[in-house]
């Protein structure tokens, strides 16, 4: 494949070459060796070197000592712990959504807030700055922001959490910021790090949860099944994550050395792309794959959440959010449709992940 800037790469769309190619460690994730498939021009031009803590860019023994320092946080002990607290995030917004009742946008009154209450709290991020964090990561993954634009949206968020973690070196608190503050590293790895984390945290989550619940309404069989049987949430999640793929560009890995892949040689310093989406309804690895099926076993195994060492260190977290959400959502309101045709829902379209701008959403209200 040629890459805009004329780069010689590869594109890869089967599962198991996805899962190779993800898994071998001479790809590299490192910032300086990436070249971007789409014409992008604040990513095409800025192949710099990677931020100190940033850790999704890079590559062992980096990238495996900062993911160790986070391991405590998101480890299946600490999703049991936070099971109580995310269900009570739920059950507040939800609170909120009967008492405004319909029509509601369900992007700006749940599937937004979830996610960024829950990661602001385990980060120790004033959640009152949830608003300004949100605009700058959309701009981020933006694909037509202006390059001014993401310079500042990205100044914005490094001066913030800067400025956070200055003030957790004097008055840490219970969270995983201030326990980074006090792990041995540099005030910039620990401002990249909550970066990483604050924007992932949500932007991601949030997306799938309101991306997932259209497709369930598109699919009223599916939904049927999930309100008859609430035990299916954990497939469910696992099946929408595979069907509605949100990851739209990447991942992307250069070739350290030279690498044979399926009778082709990936040459040192190629790039290859992965496309998520097509690995994850390859027809190889899942029958009928465009078809939803929330009971479906075959859906683990899914690439969502990535593969290898850069498989998200957050995906428990957001299996666990989006099962409470899904399952409190539907229970709470079974009635819940569309509130206009599907046709006119605003896709993401212009995003590097993937989802919809806005869910406009409505049900009956008893005594109405």
């Amino acid at each position: 494949m040629t890459y805009p800037d004329g780069h010689e790469g590869w594109l890869v769309t089967s599962y198991e070459l996805a899962k190779a190619v993800l898994g071998d460690l001479r790809f590299s994730n490192r910032n300086d060796l990436r070249h971007y498939p789409i014409p992008l021009p604040r990513a095409v031009g800025n192949r710099s070197g990677t931020p100190p803590g940033m850790f999704s860019r890079m590559d062992p023994p980096d990238h495996t000592r900062y993911r160790r320092l986070l391991a405590p946080y998101f480890n299946v002990r600490r999703m049991r712990e936070l099971e109580p607290r995310v269900t009570e995030v739920v059950g507040q917004l939800l609170d909120r959504v009967a008492e405004q009742g319909p029509p509601v946008d369900l992007v700006e009154a749940y599937a937004l807030p979830m996610p960024s209450l829950v990661i602001c709290e385990l980060l120790g991020v004033p959640y009152e700055d949830h608003e300004r964090f949100q605009q700058d990561s959309a701009t981020l993954f933006d694909l037509r922001a202006e390059v001014g634009a993401s310079s500042r949206a990205w100044g914005s968020l490094y001066d913030r959490l800067r400025r956070l973690v200055l003030s957790k070196r004097t008055k840490p608190s219970d969270d995983l910021l201030s326990y980074l503050a006090r792990c041995d590293l540099t005030d910039d790895e620990v401002t990249f790090m909550g970066i990483t984390l604050l924007v992932a945290g949500h932007e991601t989550t949030a997306n799938m949860l309101a991306l997932g619940v259209f497709a369930l309404l598109e699919h009223p069989d599916q939904l049927a099944r999930l309100l008859a049987d609430p035990t299916l949430a954990e497939h469910a999640v696992e099946e929408l994550m595979r069907h509605q793929t949100i990851i739209h560009v990447g991942p992307i890995r250069a070739a350290l050395e030279d690498v044979e892949l399926a009778g082709e040689v990936i040459r040192a310093g190629q790039v290859v792309t992965v496309s998520l989406p097509a690995a994850n309804r390859d027809p190889q690895r899942f029958p009928a794959p465009d078809t939803l099926d929330i009971s479906s076993a075959a859906a683990q195994g899914q690439l969502g959440f990535g593969f290898g060492i850069h498989q998200c260190v957050g995906q428990q977290l957001a299996r666990l959010e989006m099962r409470i959400a899904y399952t409190e959502l539907f229970r709470r309101f079974p009635g819940l449709r569309l509130a206009g045709a599907a046709q006119d829902i605003r896709m993401r379209d212009a995003m590097s992940i993937y989802g919809v701008h806005s869910l406009p959403l409505t049900w009956a209200v008893e005594g109405g």
